[in-house]
């Protein structure tokens, strides 16, 4: 698709869009080397907006969205932001194909001069953090394809009678009570943490807790303990948190069922779980091991042919949840003993290129508006 027909598609309060993006790239597939011929066409890229944007109060921009085609267009500061917490979509951005760069302005070439600089071990985590996240999908789907929740789950079946005794506002206040306490053990003292910080923390908790085989529902009662709920009260709440819980995985098996998209349900009815999600999983894993061991974030995969055998079912689902386990205990390792990147970016060289690298955009573009005022005069 033409870079014109692409931002024809904006509305007409965005027609500075197209001559303020600095970078534009394809992402996806066709950048991956896995694109089939129904494959849909990705592109994400960077823009510095006009001075209002930044100077003023009306206005507000974060990224610009399409979805025929698949498009991101993100500010400069937000971008810059996403790539220093080692977003994987984003490192990608950086370091995709030139063959795959549709639109490079000199502002977009002094970013990519610079795309290593974005790079550190907080990759791990982030790179982790996405394919568990693909995990998790392949497990909850192919759990709904194998035993799919049958009815709608009813209170007498958790032993409740068939209104709530607990009023509904006491019900919230007293979860939320609950939840804050849950909150404080955990997460509390995240707040300062970059997002990569937070994914580990999270994880790290995750497995110390199944480790000692303390569930979610043991950490629950012993938060409800502590904000002094008598063991009655306690067992009323616990049935009831089970049966909204067995219906929200009721609600969101049929919300599923409706709408989840033609071509995965057609992947996950011929191989019994979502070969892409497994795909997508594999390359992050890869990824993550090359960017540790060389510095080097491959984009343009040489392993395509193999990632589409993944795709196409190769792989088992048992072998794709074993690979995962298997790499994230040699991911770990590779973690403390890697040293070709640092384990954070330098934070201030990268604000200090954003600034310089918004103000020559703003200093171009009120040079060019002060000689389309003196070409109005002359005219």
């Amino acid at each position: 698709m033409e870079v014109e027909q692409i931002y024809g598609k904006f509305d007409k309060n965005m027609g500075w869009l197209r001559d303020r993006t600095v970078l534009l790239v394809r992402h996806g597939s066709h950048a991956y080397g896995t694109n089939t011929p129904e494959s849909d066409e990705d592109f994400k890229g960077i823009a510095i907006p006009p001075k209002q944007y930044f100077l003023g109060s009306q206005y507000n921009f974060e990224q610009a969205e399409l979805k025929d085609p698949d498009l991101v267009i993100y500010d400069i500061r937000k971008f810059f932001n996403l790539a220093a917490a080692s977003n994987p979509n984003i490192i990608e951005v950086l370091h995709t194909d030139p063959s795959d760069h549709i639109l490079v302005d000199p502002i977009g070439e002094i970013i990519l001069d610079n795309k290593n600089r974005f790079l550190s071990k907080r990759i791990k985590h982030t790179f982790m953090g996405y394919a568990c996240s693909q995990l998790k999908r392949i497990k909850l789907h192919r759990r709904w394809l194998l035993n799919p929740p049958t009815h709608k789950p009813t209170r007498e079946e958790f032993g409740l009678p068939r209104e709530t005794v607990i009023p509904q506002d006491q019900l919230l206040a007293v979860n939320a009570q609950i939840q804050k306490e849950l909150d404080k053990f955990q997460f509390d003292f995240m707040e300062e943490l970059n997002e990569p910080m937070k994914i580990a923390v999270r994880n790290s908790m995750a497995d110390m807790l199944t480790h000692l085989q303390i569930s979610k529902d043991d950490q629950w009662v012993s938060a409800a303990k502590t904000v002094g709920l008598d063991s009655n009260f306690i067992e009323a709440m616990k049935l009831e948190r089970q049966y909204a819980s067995s219906k929200t995985e009721w609600d969101n098996f049929q919300e599923w069922k409706v709408n989840r998209n033609r071509k995965r349900h057609e992947l996950e009815a011929k191989y019994g779980y979502d070969t892409k999600h497994a795909y997508h999983l594999v390359r992050l894993i890869r990824m993550c091991g090359e960017i540790l061991t060389t510095g080097i974030v491959t984009v343009k995969r040489p392993d395509f042919e193999e990632l589409l055998r993944i795709r196409n079912g190769a792989w088992t689902c048992e072998e794709v949840i074993e690979y995962a386990d298997n790499e994230e205990v040699r991911l770990q390792e590779l973690y403390k003993t890697s040293t070709v990147l640092p384990k954070t970016p330098d934070q201030k060289y990268l604000d200090d290129l954003c600034i310089q690298l918004v103000e020559r955009s703003l200093s171009k573009y009120s040079w060019y508006n002060v000689k389309k005022y003196i070409d109005t005069l002359v005219k």
